[in-house]
């Protein structure tokens, strides 16, 4: 029996409307959607009227579930991976079960859509001819400015995730290791609070010690050509 195809559907970072036809195609078709959160997951499928069974792929179960996955596959399923928001696969557990299935002959096919990082690069003002990707940088100051220090010299972009209860002394070691550039910090996109703030860091501190910050955060910065596109 020929083995099944791992499909890695990229979902809406926020506005339901983000996905593409080809996206719900795959979802209807599968044998099986595997999500990060059901419970997420659900709201899409439902909007969508999709009516194929979900099953939890989280960073707690990747190992064993990965491997229940991967026989699934085997024996002819069809599975849709998707993550909470976005294309999975990027700093969420679904690079694991894609490594998995190449390694084992699997078919694996991606269907392109939204990505927080290329949104947030493209709407920030900063050069978008070379850049660099870092996740979420680590959660101690320390780590944190020891991380942000390798990019002192860095004339590429540098993108990154952040969460709201870290975003504000993330800011404070920005202006710590690189002084008050300009930056663009984005919270929300496409969803009803987006919010893209660009400025010195300094000032978009400000914003964040007045108002307790919400939501999930990318950062955008170029230390060494600013915020001067091109």
């Amino acid at each position: 029996m020929p083995s099944g195809t791992l499909y890695v559907v990229a979902t809406p970072i926020g506005n339901l409307k983000d996905i593409t036809i080809r996206a719900v195609e795959i979802l209807k078709e599968a044998d099986l959607i595997a999500a990060e959160d059901t419970r997420h997951t659900k709201i899409l499928t439902e909007h969508y009227g999709i009516k194929v069974p979900l099953t939890s792929y989280f960073e707690h179960n990747r190992i064993t579930k990965g491997d229940h996955l991967i026989k699934l596959l085997k024996e002819g399923k069809n599975i849709a991976l998707v993550s909470d928001a976005g294309t999975p696969g990027i700093s969420d557990p679904g690079a694991h079960i894609i490594a998995l299935a190449i390694k084992e002959g699997i078919t694996v096919v991606g269907i392109p859509g939204p990505a927080a990082i290329i949104l947030g690069l493209i709407t920030s003002g900063m050069p978008t001819d070379r850049f660099i990707f870092e996740g979420f940088l680590p959660n101690k100051s320390g780590a944190r400015k020891n991380k942000l220090s390798e990019f002192k010299d860095e004339k590429r972009t540098v993108v990154f995730y952040e969460s709201p209860h870290r975003i504000l002394r993330a800011l404070y070691d920005i202006l710590e290791v690189f002084g008050d550039i300009r930056i663009c910090v984005m919270r929300e996109l496409t969803k009803k609070f987006e919010e893209v703030l660009r400025g010195k860091v300094s000032e978009i501190a400000v914003r964040f010690e007045k108002s307790k910050p919400k939501g999930e955060f990318l950062v955008v910065l170029n230390p060494k050509r600013g915020g001067e596109s091109g």
